[in-house]
């Protein structure tokens, strides 16, 4: 630091004091300055390798795109959003690590978008230790919401909501009989049990339910062995590459429609199944990104023009978790620390970002609980 002498000879103590204000200034004002540009960061661990990395990619642009669109425009309260991913290869541990490093090491003010159920819940108890919020995560697991946490927000339905309109749907078109393929993991087990319930529940009949290895390697054989029970209809609880296979396999041996979730199918598994992804009924989480009307689909088809790049469900889904993390900070208002964007989040209320609305309070941190049924028609096109 600079040591300053000053002499005041012949000054007055009017003068003196002049001096001594137009000096504190010129010292104080660089390092006001300085605070005003430094970066806000936001902390993210994704698998940007691995096996569920393709099926992120649109995501995460997606959630860039909002970032660099407040940006340009002066970010948040002159402060520029700087979102620091790091890979944790779908790995838990690594989710876990990787949210020490942000939070510990890259001085982040939250974490955002965490990938996979488990990754998410391995999470939650360090955002209670570190009073560090985390905003989105890339799934609906309704056992993540049993017991409420300070510092977790949620952009999207639960697969409860999305299992009962998948239920009801095929119950209105007399398909009762219901199997249940479930992904041979954490995620699939625990929905599992809940998607038989709800099944039930709902007026169906929970004909019978068979894991399918994470690969998608025995998805033949699965399906073969749901033959015998005579399934009007499949709800898939799968993700990733597994989709592919369960899907061609279902087509062979069955026929019947097959329901998946929101995060099942994206831009990737689509384009791998190409003719064979006709008539699999998706539900939705995210409003229809193609309505150019309303201000959120407009704005976002702008950005992907931008980008050079055809609108999809993917993007669309990062850039309304990114949108909805921006408003929680500009409700910070000057706070902006983990604090305070907690604070934000909580003070939201009713949050339309131009014709997606979700709701936030102290006592609800579960914004949105919108779903609709979406069916894939010739090439590719999502019909409502």
């Amino acid at each position: 630091m600079n040591n300053f002498k000053v002499t005041f000879s012949g000054a007055s103590s009017i003068g003196r004091r002049a001096v001594l204000t137009t000096l504190a200034a010129a010292v104080s004002a660089p390092s006001l300055v300085l605070a005003q540009k430094t970066d806000l960061i936001i902390g993210q661990s994704a698998p940007t390798s691995g096996v569920m990395a393709a099926s992120m990619q649109g995501a995460l642009e997606g959630q860039q795109m909002a970032f660099d669109e407040v940006n340009k425009k002066g970010g948040i309260n002159g402060r520029t959003l700087k979102l620091v991913i790091l890979d944790d290869g779908f790995d838990p541990n690594r989710t876990l690590e990787n949210a020490r490093t942000l939070v510990e090491q890259q001085g982040a003010i939250a974490l955002f978008g965490l990938v996979g159920t488990a990754q998410t819940a391995i999470v939650l108890p360090y955002l209670v230790e570190k009073k560090v919020p985390l905003i989105s995560a890339y799934t609906g697991s309704p056992a993540l919401r049993i017991k409420p946490n300070r510092y977790f927000f949620t952009t999207q339905a639960s697969y409860i909501d999305e299992l009962v309109k998948m239920t009801r749907n095929l119950v209105a078109t007399q398909n009762t009989r219901i199997a249940v393929v479930y992904q041979d993991n954490e995620f699939g087990k625990l929905l599992q049990p809940l998607a038989e319930k709800i099944i039930t529940a709902e007026g169906g009949i929970a004909i019978g339910s068979r894991p399918l290895a994470v690969t998608g390697a025995d998805a033949l054989a699965v399906a073969q062995s749901l033959s015998s029970l005579q399934p009007q209809g499949v709800i898939m609880l799968v993700a990733g590459p597994a989709v592919v296979a369960y899907v061609r396999a279902n087509r062979a041996a069955l026929g019947v429609p097959i329901y998946a979730l929101s995060l099942s199918l994206n831009s990737a598994l689509l384009n791998a199944l190409g003719e064979d992804a006709r008539g699999l009924a998706i539900s939705r989480a995210t409003p229809y990104p193609w309505n150019g009307i309303t201000p959120l689909p407009k704005a976002f088809a702008q950005q992907m023009q931008r980008i050079g790049k055809p609108i999809d469900y993917d993007h669309y889904l990062g850039y309304i978790n990114g949108r909805v993390l921006i408003e929680g900070l500009r409700k910070a208002g000057n706070n902006l620390t983990p604090e305070g964007l907690t604070q934000g989040m909580e003070k939201l209320s009713q949050l339309d970002l131009g014709g997606f609305r979700l709701n936030y309070s102290p006592q609800n941190h579960h914004g949105s609980n919108f779903v609709e049924i979406t069916i894939v028609g010739p090439g590719g096109k999502f019909i409502r």
